[in-house]
């Protein structure tokens, strides 16, 4: 089934790709073992909490399909189908399903409270902790060549830090998003009401 989208859904899409090649990138010059510290997570978590499960998860895919053909939009610039085969890959992948669990997870609710908003984020940032490290683990151990004293704990070690900082990042999103959300629907309705009396 092909699913039709209105323009500003594709617009919006499209941002929130070019969102996440910023975010890549803005401080990705921080590495910790073999970790960029990048913006991605947070940015992936409100790409679903905007724009919903459909939407976002949509968008967190074709800033994966957008790397992979060559741009330089994954972190430290980089892009190609090599990076099919770099240890922190699983990221990526896991940011497509934060997006879509995110917004699912708060689309359930007519009028998500704040609860909802916290719990739906912080549900997010542990599917992309929960996937991206053990996905990280499983290319060193089998694909990219590990660092001596390599083990399990080790690559938990170097997501400390990262960790500290999306939570406080997600915490202070969390609590600000709801305003902005419903601004965002009242503004997205708004928009899709003429092709909607056309059609």
């Amino acid at each position: 089934m092909v699913v039709k989208l209105k323009p500003i859904e594709m617009v919006l899409a499209a941002l929130f790709a070019a969102l996440m090649g910023i975010g890549a990138n803005i401080t990705a010059y921080l590495v910790i073992g073999g970790v960029p510290i990048t913006l991605q997570p947070i940015i992936a978590i409100t790409a679903g909490a905007l724009l919903g499960s459909r939407l976002g998860a949509l968008s967190m895919t074709i800033y994966m399909l957008t790397g992979i053909v060559g741009m330089p939009v994954f972190a430290e610039f980089s892009g190609g189908f090599r990076a099919l085969v770099s240890p922190t890959f699983g990221f990526i992948l896991s940011f497509i399903l934060t997006a879509f669990l995110t917004g699912k997870m708060i689309e359930r609710k007519k009028d998500p409270s704040k609860l909802v908003f916290f719990t739906a984020s912080f549900t997010g940032l542990f599917v992309i902790y929960l996937i991206g490290t053990n996905y990280m683990y499983c290319a060193y151990l089998w694909i990219a060549e590990a660092p001596d004293g390599f083990s399990y704990s080790m690559v938990w070690t170097w997501m400390v830090l990262p960790l500290i900082k999306d939570i406080i990042i997600t915490a202070l999103t969390a609590a600000t998003i709801p305003k902005l959300y419903r601004l965002f629907r009242k503004k997205i309705n708004t928009s899709l009401r003429p092709s909607q009396r056309t059609a």
